[in-house]
């Protein structure tokens, strides 16, 4: 059963009996340049007389958005270890079964584009749709998904269907009354309300590369089944995807976790107008900033410090630098680091930031241009050969990270696979190989020749990323 720190755990929608859920207790997983809003008209719901005139509020949201949010129901091949919970399909080797989970979904186009969660349909083989008052069934295909956000757009084959109104995440206050509407439990079209009770959340659950969290919390009951699901404002439009819970039994206990509407809406546009994410690089990393920071700086504002900056990058290129402190982004305050990942999230390969920082005490003003993932990848993966036996990646390093190692030569190691012969030998990602048994290596493929043949005893020398020298002896 997966850990999460902090006991956050991914809303489970692999709700297949209630009681199960219950008595297994912790199961969970259940400015113009930043405008990503989806263009669809205003939602098509046909309101009953009686809310037409009425003012914003529960009834009317509830009413608006209900029939915009549909039950997913998912069948995924497991490997056959328990007979409780599960159902299984002829399988002439015996070994394999399938699954059934169950979650929730948001219409974003009348025409089919329905938004969930990248956990809710990951590893499904067949994906249905179901409108809310069961009013029709339709079987989905998968159009994208972004692990990274958690969020995953699949389509159905129908028209005139009733699309939610998508609203401007970047409105919403601590505060405001919210609704969440999902199919919790499989009980279908459950609505529950509460407030924003934060913004801007960073809970460490997205396991990626790249993670984007910066979640609206919500104090709004959410339970299994509802992720993929909508949180709405009172006047029924989408402000998040619900996403996740915190809890001690895997039930409801106190806060919701949903992705803002604007991430929702620039990555859906991606796919359904590109048919692949769009996703932005800065070329830099950044981190929170302590007070105590903030007060060698001598400044009040909030924001991030840049931690590193990309090697020939764009970042590079408009010379910005380690420990630069970014306090906004074209002209919007940058409070922290998830905020910061909001950002750069809504935002597409070519766009320009305008960067507001100071570098001592110094203030500037720097423009940069965004890279896309091709870019990225070209300049982080540049002369990185892999080796299939030692499951690693090695990659000679730039000038200027021999400068800042102050090595002579050297050889990167990246993408070290688990329980590889690599992981064996206590390398990591980032460690630098400076010499094998007291001779030096600058060449990636002579290097991996080496260690693939190598027998006996063994002396990897080398640099840690933060600069620390070290060394490995064993024998192999």
């Amino acid at each position: 059963m997966p850990k999460f720190k902090n006991n956050l755990r991914i809303v489970l929608t692999n709700v297949i009996l209630p009681m199960v859920a219950g008595l297994m207790g912790s199961y969970l997983y259940n400015s113009n340049k930043q405008s990503s809003s989806l263009n669809y008209s205003k939602s098509n719901v046909i309101l009953p007389a009686s809310l037409l005139a009425a003012p914003e509020g529960f009834e009317k949201a509830s009413a608006v958005s209900t029939p915009s949010v549909v039950f997913i129901k998912v069948e995924s091949s497991v490997e056959q270890s328990s007979s409780f919970g599960w159902f299984w399909d002829f399988d002439p080797f015996g070994m394999r079964g399938t699954s059934v989970s169950t979650g929730s979904g948001v219409i974003i186009s009348s025409d089919g584009y329905i938004v969930t969660n990248n956990h809710v349909i990951e590893n499904a083989n067949k994906i249905t749709v179901v409108l809310n008052e069961n009013t029709a069934e339709y079987k989905a295909t998968l159009v994208g998904t972004d692990p990274s956000s958690d969020l995953a757009i699949i389509k159905v084959e129908a028209k005139n269907l009733p699309a939610i109104t998508i609203a401007n995440s970047n409105d919403v206050l601590v505060g405001n009354w919210v609704l969440a509407v999902g199919n919790p439990f499989n009980l279908n079209s459950t609505v529950t309300a509460g407030i924003v009770s934060a913004k801007g959340r960073n809970i460490n659950i997205v396991k990626n590369q790249f993670p984007m969290e910066s979640f609206i919390q919500t104090d709004a009951a959410i339970n299994p089944g509802n992720s993929g699901g909508a949180l709405v404002n009172t006047k029924g439009e989408l402000i998040g995807i619900n996403t996740a819970i915190k809890s001690e039994t895997g039930s409801y206990s106190g806060y919701g976790f949903a992705i803002p509407s604007n991430v929702v809406a620039k990555i859906a546009t991606d796919f359904m107008k590109f048919g692949k994410l769009q996703k932005a690089f800065t070329g830099f990393e950044v981190r929170d900033i302590s007070a105590s920071e903030r007060s060698i700086l001598k400044t009040t504002e909030l924001g991030v410090l840049i931690s590193s900056v990309l090697i020939d990058g764009n970042a590079e290129k408009a010379e910005l630098k380690k420990d630069d402190f970014i306090s906004h982004i074209n002209g919007k305050a940058t409070n922290n680091k998830a905020q910061f990942d909001e950002i750069i999230a809504a935002l597409r390969p070519g766009d320009v930031l305008e960067l507001t920082l100071q570098r001592g005490a110094d203030k500037k003003t720097i423009n940069l241009k965004l890279m896309s993932q091709a870019d990225y990848a070209g300049i982080v993966d540049k002369g990185m050969i892999t080796s299939k036996v030692l499951g690693a990646a090695f990659q000679p390093l730039s000038q200027t990270e021999k400068d800042r190692l102050k090595v002579k030569s050297g050889l990167k190691v990246r993408n070290v696979l688990n329980n590889s012969m690599a992981a064996n030998l206590n390398l990591y990602e980032g460690f630098v190989i400076t010499h094998l048994n007291n001779k030096e290596y600058s060449d990636a493929e002579e290097l991996i020749s080496a260690l693939e043949s190598i027998k006996g005893n063994i002396k990897i020398q080398g640099v840690a990323p933060n600069g620390q020298r070290s060394s490995i002896s064993f024998y192999f």
